[in-house]
């Protein structure tokens, strides 16, 4: 099935960094870099998926709380160290926890942005060196259809989504001088194993359904194939753009 998809002859032997490779999309992502021929390191929390995926595909995992913004700092040198100079970030690593508007507090605000966000900016900021002296790369930002379709029960995630918009915009504009291109993929409701074992019951399927355009469920190698586009030099004049993958929901 794989075969009749394209394949990026620009990503042979190309230094790639994910975060949140253990799981979900994430997985999917180093896997897809894997068959392109890229050279993937990716950074999780979680250490036996992270090693799963790494024994399944034969990427580089680096256990990592990407809340821990030195700890982050450290992966990306140690990334760079084993799979060469980083040309490609996919900042995919995120988690939609449902929180109700009255359950907040200052200090769980902080923690979604650390989740959701912050570690964006800071893995972006530790590439750069890399990619200016390589005369450009992609970073890729994974944002979320959530704030655009108004979905309630997650503030925090919905708001640390929205700003990845911004985010995305202001470095494609910094950055272009360089060479360095940056985007953002924006997924709908993507059926990953969390998605399917928390939330996805016949009812709120049936109802998604209705409302997306196209009646498939939207599934992690449609986003990792939108992710290999932007990463590869097929994309080479395309920046500071979102490309919504949800089957027309939005």
């Amino acid at each position: 099935m794989a075969d009749q998809f394209a394949r990026y002859p620009s990503l042979a032997g190309r230094g790639v960094l994910i975060t949140g490779g253990a799981s979900g999309i994430g997985a999917e992502l180093v896997a897809e870099f894997v068959r392109q021929g890229a050279k993937p390191a990716f950074l999780d929390i979680d250490a036996a998926g992270g090693a799963a995926v790494a024994a399944a595909t034969g990427a580089t995992f680096l256990p990592c709380d990407l809340r821990d913004i030195a700890a982050l700092r450290a992966a990306v040198t140690e990334a760079a160290a084993v799979v060469g100079p980083i040309a490609v970030l996919v900042n995919n690593a995120a988690r939609d926890d449902r929180h109700a508007l009255e359950a907040v507090e200052p200090d769980y605000w902080d923690e979604r942005m650390a989740t959701n966000l912050r570690h964006q900016f800071f893995a972006a900021q530790a590439v750069v060196p890399m990619m200016r002296a390589a005369g450009g790369g992609s970073i890729i930002n994974m944002g979320s259809v959530s704030w655009l379709t108004a979905t309630g029960g997650m503030p925090a995630y919905t708001a640390a989504k929205a700003a990845v918009r911004g985010m995305t915009r202001g470095l494609a504009r910094d950055l272009g001088p360089d060479g360095i291109r940056v985007n953002e993929v924006v997924p709908g409701w993507v059926f990953t194993e969390r998605q399917e074992t928390l939330w996805a019951k016949p009812e709120a399927v049936a109802l998604h359904m209705r409302m997306q355009c196209l009646k498939q469920k939207v599934m992690p190698p449609d986003i990792a194939r939108m992710v290999l586009w932007l990463a590869a030099d097929d994309s080479r004049m395309v920046t500071a753009q979102h490309f919504v993958v949800d089957g027309g929901r939005v």
